[in-house]
């Protein structure tokens, strides 16, 4: 393989552009990888880790533009970086011929948009805070997209933002649902009386979504970024958050969702719910000591699915023997389809490989194994001792979170891109120690839009490799979403269905039928 690049001075184009393009060179028979990014710190260190960096970049400036490509050959490695080149301008003019107006500050914005009380900053992380702190003045409600922001003007901004009333959700806050809209990654869910804080994009997306299927709704659902539960940033805003729920009149119960929080944001959390919150209130930490919330109070719960069924019993008035019965006997029915499923694989299958686009119910899939089979390898494993040496060749059982830097430098998201999933899929097909491929599908603004239409193809070549080997392959998928989505839950399950795949109503369902497969099997621990 051959890598080429070349540095742009002083061009910028917004990241979807720039995932686009480079999405349209990776099509392209004969070559393996292609980036179009800033360069940034962070962006140079991430080819670093991709074996793209050329010597030429190591002195790029955050303010141009890197394009590189890894081809078979120099020439066609040549004819995609003026095809690159060649898209990139053809975008820009489609723009400017539209005649749309495209506002280029805060300030233009808020003159077509006067009444506006929160703005979606999504920019490189170096200015995105301080774009955040002139909102902030003006006194607008702020989403930070954008990641990468320092740790010190996080702790600024929030704490300014505290003492004027107002919410900084992020930086890299990817969901929100503010008075029924919903923001970047968000799916459409019912308005109703269950208020959300969440320092977790994907488990805000799959408790919302819970909920909404067992006909709940939702007020609010106020994104924090993970950062903000960690020692330095103290939780300040989940904190906020949590007080902004209590003094909504629209909410009833309040859910609280996160990754563990550091010890002492925990206690602090704790403190507030004891001492000021007069609502219900679910939690799920993953990972986290359940008996922190249960003793303040808080009904803790065990997945993200069970934080959204206990809300929604909640909500409606309903006891949560209702939801437990439920979910006892779905347990049964889940270990007689994995003892069906054991029973048709070959001798020396015994693995599983979870591939997830989502970090969360990535998490969430491993604490599920740790207990039933032991703990995964992965590229953001439980355990460093499971960190897999190389992050592109899995191992045993293994869990990949699709959506770290070093999968997306110069694409786009797993959860909107499904070209690396999907080969992977096909190359974890081959191994004849892989019994089961366990997958999340995440639906809703943001994500992929034909999910069904790309996935089904390659799930259905997957079990047909298998079978032309005599293997069986379980191919088990979660659907994170809800029917009034563009992609329609019911019609994407449809899809996965007739191609093979088995589809449970929860990635807590679909990770416990892999592991019970597995165990059967002897490939546990």
């Amino acid at each position: 393989m051959v890598v080429k690049g070349v540095v742009k001075k002083g061009q910028y184009f917004d990241s979807v552009t720039l995932m686009l393009v480079a999405k349209g060179l990776t099509e392209v028979e004969g070559v393996e990888d292609a980036a179009i990014v800033m360069g940034t710190d962070e962006n140079k260190s991430i080819l670093e880790s991709s074996g793209m960096l050329l010597d030429e970049f190591k002195q790029a400036k955050d303010s141009d533009l890197i394009i590189v490509v890894k081809a078979k050959d120099e020439s066609l490695a040549e004819k995609m970086l003026e095809k690159a080149e060649k898209d990139l301008q053809e975008s820009r003019t489609k723009f400017e011929e539209a005649g749309d107006y495209l506002p280029k500050s805060l300030e233009g914005a808020l003159e077509i948009m006067p009444d506006a009380n929160l703005v979606l900053i999504s920019v490189a992380g170096k200015y995105a805070g301080d774009e955040a702190m002139k909102a902030l003045e003006k006194g607008l409600h702020v989403m930070l997209f954008s990641d990468n922001v320092p740790l010190e003007k996080e702790i600024e901004l929030k704490k300014y933002a505290r003492d004027k009333g107002l919410l900084v959700m992020g930086p890299d806050c990817g969901t929100a649902i503010i008075n029924g809209a919903p923001l970047a990654f968000a799916n459409v869910v019912n308005r109703g009386d269950i208020g959300i804080v969440a320092a977790s994009g994907t488990g805000l997306q799959e408790v919302s979504c819970v909920i909404t299927n067992e006909g709940a709704g939702i007020s609010q659902a106020i994104g924090t970024g993970g950062r903000d539960v960690k020692k330095d940033v103290g939780g300040i805003m989940f904190l906020e958050g949590m007080k902004a729920l209590n003094e909504d009149e629209n909410t009833k119960v309040i859910a609280l969702v996160s990754k563990p929080p550091h010890e002492d944001v925990l206690k602090k959390i704790a403190n507030l719910i004891k001492e000021e919150i007069k609502k219900p209130v679910v939690g799920i930490f993953i990972g986290g000591d359940p008996e922190v919330v249960k003793n303040a109070g808080a009904i803790p719960a065990n997945t993200l699915e069970e934080a959204g069924l206990i809300a929604a019993s909640l909500s409606k008035g309903k006891s949560m023997d209702e939801f437990k019965k439920l979910l006892e006997e779905r347990e049964e029915e889940i270990k007689k389809l994995a003892e069906e499923e054991a029973s048709k694989k070959k001798e020396g299958q015994k693995y599983v490989r979870g591939l997830y686009t989502g970090g969360t119910l990535c998490d969430e899939a491993q604490l599920l194994f740790k207990d039933m089979i032991g703990y995964a390898y992965g590229n953001a494993p439980l355990k460093e001792e499971f960190k897999l040496k190389d992050s592109w060749k899995s191992f045993k059982n293994t869990v990949v979170d699709l959506g770290e830097d070093e999968f997306t430098v110069g694409r786009p998201h797993p959860m909107i891109d499904y070209t690396l999933r999907n080969k992977r899929i096909l190359e974890e097909a081959k191994d004849p120690e892989v019994a089961v491929i366990l997958l999340d599908v995440v639906l809703g603004y943001g994500s992929n839009m034909k999910p069904g239409e790309e996935l089904a193809p390659v799930i259905k070549k997957a079990k047909e490799m298998a079978k032309k080997e005599g293997r069986d392959l379980s191919i088990i998928c979660s659907i994170t979403g809800t029917k009034k989505d563009p992609q329609n839950k019911d019609k994407v399950e449809k899809e996965l269905k007739e191609a093979g795949a088995i589809v449970m109503p929860s990635n807590a369902a679909a990770s416990k039928l892999s592991a019970y497969i597995v165990k059967k099997l002897g490939g546990d621990k």
